[in-house]
């Protein structure tokens, strides 16, 4: 066999190996959003602000930061669309994972563009309700943008190998749904401590916040997490962020960090087009 093409065939099988080595790293982090309990396979960003809230007893401890959170719900009712900073810490496994990205979403219909400033600098994501075949498209950043544009279906394995929850369920309302689903679960039972602090500041932007938290210390089958708590920004009443700590075990002296969701940085209302959720945008590199 003559030498230059036995050559191009060893080029060809690495090329492929490469590629093939790549493509199963791209899609074991794929970016997601996480909340409280299992996700729906389509967003939860149409769900009404306004729906009918269950009795509560004014003198159990959540009644407080529940009251707090359904205020939270009034100024969702104006928003359109925003853009801002999204950050998030996971625990997955053993394994706490950090990511930020530059995030564009739109209520309806349900968009979200993603753009990572660490952990894959680079990687882009998006995702449109009803288009794309309500799969996200993922495009990496460098030397693996070879791999080309990458679709996974939101809920499937590849997607959520290192996030615990698919992109369906990022943004502001469905995490302060999350939560106050999950309180007005705990509102039934005894067991519950609450603090409320003021003059909080946001992580990594600074912003002014009231931190409402409701701790539980002792395990039980009805208490998912060790500690809740949801920042809410007093300039704009909007739930910001979210830290859920599970229990210690006999070794940890304090709750471990579970899950946490921070918004900051956020336009309001900047006026989003199909465009912004296009993959065929100039500015992004789907095409």
């Amino acid at each position: 066999m003559p030498r230059n093409v036995s050559g191009n065939r060893r080029m060809v099988f690495w090329t492929t190996r490469l590629c093939s080595v790549l493509v199963v790293a791209t899609i074991s982090a794929i970016p997601c959003s996480a909340q409280t309990g299992a996700e729906p396979a389509v967003p939860e960003s149409t769900k009404a602000a306004t729906s009918e809230k269950p009795t509560i007893d004014k003198s159990h401890p959540l009644a407080l930061p529940l009251n707090k959170a359904y205020e939270a719900l009034k100024p969702l009712k104006e928003i359109r669309d925003y853009e801002g900073t999204f950050s998030k810490r996971e625990l997955i496994g053993k394994k706490l994972l950090k990511t930020t990205m530059k995030l564009k979403l739109r209520e309806d219909p349900f968009g979200v563009y993603l753009k990572y400033v660490d952990n894959h600098p680079g990687r882009e994501v998006l995702f449109v309700k009803g288009q794309y075949n309500n799969n996200l498209l993922v495009r990496e950043a460098g030397f693996k943008a070879i791999i080309g544009v990458i679709s996974l279906a939101p809920s499937g394995t590849d997607a959520l190998a290192e996030n615990k929850y698919p992109i369906t369920s990022i943004g502001i309302r469905n995490m302060l749904n999350k939560v106050i689903t999950q309180w007005e679960a705990e509102a039934k039972l005894a067991g519950t401590t609450v603090q409320q602090r003021s003059d909080a500041k946001l992580p990594l932007s600074g912003q002014l916040c009231t931190i409402y938290e409701a701790s539980h210390a002792k395990p039980a089958k009805e208490f998912k997490y060790h500690t809740t708590r949801l920042w809410i920004e007093d300039k704009t009443g909007l739930a910001i962020g979210v830290q859920q700590l599970g229990f210690p075990s006999a070794q940890e002296k304090e709750p471990p960090l579970v899950e946490e969701y921070f918004y900051s940085d956020l336009k309001i209302n900047p006026n989003l087009t199909d465009s912004d959720f296009d993959k065929n945008n100039k500015n992004y590199s789907f095409r």
